[in-house]
């Protein structure tokens, strides 16, 4: 498998200071995936944004892994209800125009 979109979860732990007790407790709260070839753990390119959002919210704010949880799925819903709202208008801008 390729790994251009990976990166190896030991590097991302080490670079950001962090356990990789943190990575394995998110994986097992479903916030992240985890993809392993060749023996080697990676997390996907994609999620290193989120990663790092969880990151701050655990250690800095002290939420636990059931507050990411709530948190993570929040901010999903958010997201979701801007992409509806952002299509709405656009829909009633064709009918203003007539």
């Amino acid at each position: 498998m390729e790994t251009d979109d990976l990166i190896s979860i030991q590097q991302f732990c080490l670079h950001h200071n962090v356990p990789n007790t943190f990575i394995d407790s998110l994986h097992n709260y479903e916030l992240i995936e985890i993809v392993v070839t060749n023996n080697e753990r990676y997390i996907k390119i994609k999620q290193i944004n989120d990663l790092e959002r969880m990151m701050r919210l655990h250690f800095e704010l002290d939420l636990n892994f059931e507050g990411l949880d709530v948190v993570d799925n929040l901010l999903k819903q958010v997201v979701t209800l801007q992409h509806q709202i952002k299509d709405l208008k656009n829909r009633l801008r064709l009918y203003e125009d007539e």
